[in-house]
């Protein structure tokens, strides 16, 4: 699909995610053969990664394409951490600093701050767990118990839920990546 087709709204992101959070997934990170382009991993189960792109693909974006057409365009321009001479359509798309990279190139990236204010709905969160152990959510409209904080739906190993988590990490990455048709 053309960029030009497609219209993304921060809320039916959000109601996309939220969506998500309905269906039973178990935390399985494995590497997966899957079809190109619109592959998905088997149903039931995910990462944090398949969140975003299960949400995105509701809309009609196919981060597994689009992440893996820029790469190969570009492929320097992403990071070597896995030693890689070249692209994989199973699993580039699926490594959170490949999509932090790939929404960097594309102009969606806002600041990190410490302001809960800061990150609206739509918004997609990256955080260091420690090391080099790197998480995705994207927050949504729904509030925090004391009402501060925006909730994030995830999968950082209990399924896809919705938590609030927003500062319990290291934000390395904050992104509004909402398509626009091109005029």
């Amino acid at each position: 699909m053309l960029w030009s087709q497609i219209t993304v709204t921060s809320s039916e992101l959000v109601d996309a995610a939220l969506e998500l959070t309905q269906q039973q997934v178990t935390y399985d990170g494995s590497y997966f053969s899957i079809p190109y382009p619109n592959g998905d991993v088997p149903k039931g189960k995910g990462v944090c990664t398949d969140v975003v792109i299960r949400a995105y693909r509701k809309m009609g974006v196919d981060l597994q394409k689009e992440v893996h057409e820029d790469m190969k365009a570009n492929f320097r321009a992403y990071p070597n951490i896995w030693g890689l001479s070249r692209t994989d359509t199973n699993i580039d798309h699926r490594r959170v600093p490949n999509l932090m990279t790939y929404f960097k190139r594309q102009g969606a990236e806002k600041p990190i701050t410490d302001n809960a204010k800061d990150y609206l709905p739509g918004d997609v969160v990256c955080w260091n767990l420690g090391g080099a152990i790197t998480h995705i959510g994207i927050v949504v409209d729904k509030k925090s118990r004391d009402g501060k904080r925006h909730l994030i739906v995830h999968n950082i190993g209990r399924g896809q839920v919705m938590e609030d988590i927003l500062f319990d990490f290291k934000i390395i990455g904050h992104y509004a990546f909402l398509p626009e048709p091109s005029n």
